[in-house]
């Protein structure tokens, strides 16, 4: 009677742990990305058709800089009218009154969120081929057909995630990030 090797089952527990904690590292980075362009913005509201932001007391900000080639705009309110709201203090410390920048995906930002997707994907990466190394390296063919499940569905989600990567520029649109 031959014991089952307890080897395949280890490296397939440990690739399912990496693929979990990517799961959950991406999770969390899309989280902390979408409260941290709210909390960017918080009261701001933007006016497409007028091209203007309005903050929470209706003052509005101006654009005064666009860089098409950054894709990047700079809205600016009327350094008199910030310096006496009631709310600077909350709003900004600038004594040129209130910046936001609207950026396409070069900003700091998304190159944080492109780290995370990247580190994912590394994680990813590592699990199938700790897991294609082991399916050659086990001898019971059971443990191999379970091995060879394991790596498609790594590799598959790895691809899909650089896929993903890679086509990030174009999916989202501009995001507002506060300057001052």
């Amino acid at each position: 009677m031959s014991a089952e090797p307890i080897e395949p089952i280890l490296i397939l527990s440990y690739a399912v742990f990496l693929a979990v904690i990517a799961f959950f590292l991406e999770i969390t980075a899309r989280f902390a990305h979408r409260r941290s362009i709210a909390s960017d913005r918080a009261g701001f509201t933007y006016h497409r058709e007028r091209d203007v932001w309005i903050c929470p007391r209706d003052q509005h900000s101006f654009p005064v800089f666009s860089d098409p080639v950054k894709g990047a705009a700079v809205y600016r309110a009327s350094a008199s009218v910030c310096n006496a709201c009631p709310s600077k203090a909350a709003c900004t410390d600038s004594d040129d009154g209130r910046a936001i920048e609207m950026r396409t995906l070069k900003g700091i930002e998304y190159g944080m969120q492109r780290f995370q997707r990247a580190f994912t994907l590394m994680l990813l990466v590592l699990a199938a081929v700790l897991v294609g190394v082991e399916i050659f390296r086990t001898p019971v063919t059971y443990d191999r057909v379970l091995l060879t499940l394991a790596f498609i569905v790594f590799c598959g989600t790895a691809w899909r995630s650089s896929i993903s990567l890679r086509g990030h520029r174009e999916r989202n649109p501009f995001h507002q990030v506060k300057v001052n």
